[in-house]
């Protein structure tokens, strides 16, 4: 089968198009026949070696991209009942020392990784949830705000800020929102009751002229630091998607940052709100597997609304 590693790191043009052995799922495993492969900000950055500097991964002389993953089961290993051959799965490849990730015609994934695709979804459109859902999910579960509580999410036009302002709203959360100006008509469908420009030169000035005092909460998806740790209220909490983006936590604010990690059980009930329309499924563009340096360098120098999702 075709598969896209990397054998050194470096830009986009290091990505490869390999043929690899058919891998088999072990206890407890599914294989998915791959339908569509999620472009995701941390494929970019283990391309690019910054995890392996960071000590976040051992070195290796191959490794596999892609974490987010749509298609159909193909394969079942020994002790697994909840899925079944011909099955449409979503699920979430969150170990980064391995051969084969998501860029490939099949993948392996634990079982307890996954969960059913959402129903009427296309699987071009489920191949975005994974990652981006379980992010914000679980940033949320983090800032553990109660309802009616504030939060400001920044980024809020892309893939994790639109699922974290929609599944804030859910909980019953009041939502600033922070974007690009054009961005406003569909934050604010999203769920926002607030909405701030990126550009202003004083984002935490402007999030208190809407909620006096600062917000009770944060989930900083644009890696603003500082600047969005200074809109939150004192002893409010802040979460931060990257280790490298989380500030000093001032004032008495409770920080942290996420570390991902796949849940097939809370995917399968983000699954179920994207398939009842809860949560709004945004691709951004459909390519080829072959292609997969050209979607690296869109990813990197591209504002995108949703993801570029990979077709083998």
């Amino acid at each position: 089968m075709r598969a896209v590693v990397v054998r050194e790191f470096g830009g986009p043009e290091v990505l490869e198009l390999v043929e690899v052995a058919l891998p088999q799922p072990g206890h407890g495993q599914v294989r998915v026949r791959v339908a569509a492969a999620g472009v995701n900000p941390v494929d970019a950055v283990t391309r690019s070696g910054a995890l392996a500097r960071a000590g976040l991964m051992a070195p290796r002389a191959v490794t596999g991209i892609g974490w987010d993953v749509a298609g159909v089961v193909d394969a079942l290993g020994a002790g697994v009942t909840r899925f079944t051959p011909g099955q449409r799965v979503v699920g979430l490849r969150d170990l980064l020392d391995t051969d084969l990730g998501t860029y490939a015609e099949h993948v392996v994934l634990d079982a307890d990784a996954m969960a059913p695709a959402p129903a009427g979804a296309s699987l071009e459109q489920a191949a975005t949830l994974p990652l981006g859902g379980l992010t914000a999910l679980q940033a949320l579960d983090l800032l553990d705000l109660p309802t009616g509580a504030t939060v400001l999410v920044t980024g809020a036009a892309g893939n994790v800020g639109g699922f974290a302002v929609e599944l804030a709203a859910l909980r019953g959360l009041r939502v600033v929102a922070l974007a690009g100006q054009d961005d406003e008509h569909l934050i604010r469908q999203l769920g926002a009751e607030w909405f701030v420009p990126r550009t202003h030169p004083d984002i935490a000035h402007a999030v208190r002229e809407s909620v006096p005092g600062g917000v009770d909460g944060a989930i900083d998806t644009a890696l603003l630091g500082v600047r969005a740790l200074a809109a939150v209220r004192r002893r409010g909490a802040f979460v931060a998607v990257t280790a490298d983006a989380t500030p000093t936590p001032l004032r008495g604010i409770r920080v942290a940052n996420v570390w991902i990690t796949a849940d097939g059980e809370a995917l399968a009930r983000l699954s179920a709100l994207a398939a009842d329309g809860h949560l709004t499924l945004r691709v951004a563009d459909t390519l080829p597997l072959h292609h997969a340096p050209h979607a690296h360098h869109r990813l990197e120098t591209s504002h995108l609304r949703g993801r570029i999702v990979l077709t083998p």
